[in-house]
């Protein structure tokens, strides 16, 4: 009885053993009766072991998930090419090239919900690995992350509307910037559903939605980037005068060049601040030489930074120093203006 019993256990343990040395989804046969390829996307490989099992276990491990995003890719690629040749001839979406490298990228990233197991033959000496990844799991994974992404953008537009409304241009352009970075992400989704989910309709895409979000953040763009609204802070010190003589100049030169100024900072693109102060250099004879000294800081409120600063200064000679003071400042504020419209001319 007991010889009996210990043979019993001893084919126990030989079927273990065996089984535990070919899994189910080493053969062919039974990885494709498992995992058919109508409700799965797979990669298999097998390695001898050269070094140690570990090691080649890894490398087997990443060429089976690079074989199974590869057979994404290829799909994903088709589907994105014949869209952008598409949308060529329409005229349609002049971002399109811009969409289809932002999909090689996302393609290029690990899959949603992919698994993969390892196994090592130790009489074959071989190491086996499989990924697998369900296609009806990404199709609800894309579907979510589409509308999250269109719901966002959505959101973006709609705060620019209102923004704009209230004329604050700056911020409206950030909340702008803020959506586009998200239509590549859903152009992805929708290439990802195309070439994952053959029944997906115009409807399960949101197209129609997604191209009138591109429509209408592209014709703000367009009306906020007419006219810059500036907002101007100055200081000029006429040897203790306070005088405004370089900020006329400055805003009629600019005003010249497509620019506005508004008086509250939240309608403004820019904040211009100058500060000019006038200090005597000399004298020759009956004529007095003074000099001006500007400083000027040029504050985008779009980028939430300074993008030009400066000190600039110029001479101007009288018989007296008001007035030689003045010619100074009348000197310093074409100077001023010049490097100023490399940044605010439309």
């Amino acid at each position: 009885m007991k010889k009996i019993t210990l043979i019993i256990f001893l084919l126990a343990a030989s079927f273990m053993l065996f089984a535990q040395e070919k899994p189910d989804w080493v053969d062919a046969r039974s990885r494709e009766s498992k995992y058919p390829s109508e409700h799965y996307f797979t990669g298999f490989v097998y390695r001898i072991v050269e070094k140690s099992v570990a090691e080649e276990t890894q490398r087997a491990t990443t060429d089976a998930q690079t074989e199974l995003t590869k057979k994404i890719r290829a799909q994903v690629t088709a589907k994105t090419q014949n869209r952008i040749e598409a949308e060529s001839k329409n005229g349609k979406y002049s971002e399109a090239e811009s969409f289809s490298n932002q999909a090689k990228i996302e393609s290029s990233a690990e899959i949603v919900g992919m698994k993969f197991v390892s196994h090592y033959s130790a009489k074959e000496n071989m190491v086996y690995a499989f990924a697998y990844v369900n296609k009806y799991e990404l199709i609800g994974y894309y579907k979510s992350n589409l509308s999250i992404n269109i719901n966002q953008i959505e959101s973006y537009v709609k705060t620019a509307q209102d923004l704009e409304n209230q004329k604050e241009k700056a911020k409206a352009r950030l909340q702008l910037e803020n959506a586009k970075p998200l239509f590549p992400k859903v152009r992805y989704a929708q290439d990802m559903l195309t070439a994952i989910d053959p029944n997906a309709s115009a409807d399960d895409l949101q197209q129609t939605k997604t191209e009138s979000l591109y429509n209408k953040l592209t014709q703000m763009q367009a009306r906020l980037a007419q006219g810059v609204y500036i907002l101007v802070e100055s200081s000029e010190d006429l040897f203790g005068e306070r005088v405004d003589i370089a900020t006329d100049i400055i805003k009629g030169e600019l005003s010249l060049n497509g620019c506005s100024f508004t008086g509250v900072e939240e309608h403004a693109d820019f904040v211009l601040t100058i500060k000019i102060t006038t200090r005597m250099v000399g004298a020759a004879g009956s004529m007095i030489t003074c000099a001006a000294d500007a400083k000027v800081e040029l504050f985008d409120m779009y980028k939430q930074k300074n993008v030009y600063e400066d000190r600039i200064s110029n001479t101007g000679s009288s018989k007296s120093q008001e007035k030689a003071g003045r010619f100074a400042i009348n000197n310093v504020a074409p100077l001023i203006v010049e490097k100023l419209l490399r940044w605010v001319k439309n």
